[in-house]
């Protein structure tokens, strides 16, 4: 028999995806059949696939401990550093300024230093996020950015934070805006550019098109140039649509690539200027959070990253 008491990040979900979460070894089609026959009850009486946990409920699980073992809670973020460099934090949120070379997930490797680690391992320092006390939650990343991309990264630091945010994200009411330098001039000023892309996951390479192609996503980019040197432009970029390498492929798309970057860049360009790592940072936050939403507050912060060393260097 297995007994959990539901906390606060536990609360909300569906008895099937707790019980997934906190007994992951347990068969899926073993898990539906102990609820068919009332073998998982939650304050002693039966309960439904679809029925929503409360903070304060006792879920039992009445199966054999050799059959379902519990959640084995993973420690290794203890071997990574807690350092970071902290833009906003409550006791829901932690906005990180991401340095550029970091990864945001692990690539795999247990050994992969990651940003999420070091959140985890901040968080587990200041006693705020003790794995031994959840069953089926964990800090994480509301939003990511690539290896060689800096700037600000929201992670939540409780279930209802990270499903209001995702649900936000998803909605279009947290914005982004970027600045980037451009290896060559962007056609106009100021824009809000729309194509068409696919991710040639084999490639991990990005394609765009003007016009609609089986396979092929609508994007939307919104740009404005800041200040301009040579062929260099700085570049403050607004994402409507937020797909894998949108910027950068579609910037490149319109001829105006980013300096530094390998996959889409213009590799003379980058070499005179001796930039070989993308010169894109995730620059500015803002939130837009519905009237509904506990989180609302974060509506009143306009957050911004440290001003990048790419911009320092050439502007």
């Amino acid at each position: 028999m297995k007994k959990f008491v539901i906390n606060d990040n536990d609360s909300g979900q569906r008895v099937d995806k707790f019980v997934s979460k906190a007994l992951p070894e347990l068969p899926k089609s073993m898990m539906y059949r102990l609820i068919r026959k009332k073998d998982i009850k939650i304050n002693g009486k039966r309960c439904e696939i679809s029925t929503r946990l409360n903070a304060g409920d006792i879920l039992t699980v009445y199966v054999k401990d050799e059959v379902a073992a519990e959640k084995n809670h993973d420690m290794s973020f203890l071997e990574h550093p807690s350092e970071l460099s902290i833009v906003f934090e409550d006791e829901n949120v932690i906005i990180v300024n991401k340095p550029l070379g970091l990864d945001s997930h692990s690539n795999g490797s247990p050994m992969t230093d990651t940003l999420i680690d070091r959140i985890k391992h901040y968080l587990y320092d200041k006693k705020e996020y003790l794995p031994e006390n959840e069953s089926s939650f964990a800090p994480a990343l509301c939003s990511r950015l690539d290896r060689n991309t800096c700037g600000l990264v929201t992670a939540a630091k409780t279930a209802a934070a990270l499903r209001d945010i995702n649900e936000a994200i998803r909605n279009g009411n947290v914005h982004k805006i970027y600045h980037c330098v451009t290896a060559a001039p962007l056609p106009k000023k100021e824009d809000i550019i729309t194509a068409y892309h696919k991710k040639d996951e084999s490639r991990n390479l990005v394609k765009i098109s003007d016009s609609p192609e089986d396979g092929f996503k609508p994007i939307k980019t919104g740009y404005k140039v800041l200040a301009s040197k040579g062929p260099l432009s700085l570049v403050e970029v607004t994402l409507f649509t937020g797909r894998t390498h949108q910027i950068r492929a579609h910037l490149a798309h319109i001829g105006a690539p980013i300096l530094g970057d390998g996959k889409y860049g213009i590799s003379a360009v980058n070499k005179r200027f001796g930039v070989f790592r993308q010169a894109l940072c995730a620059y500015e936050l803002r939130f837009e959070l519905p009237e509904a939403s506990s989180f609302r507050y974060l509506n009143e912060l306009k957050i911004t990253a440290d001003t990048p060393e790419f911009e320092k260097k050439f502007f």
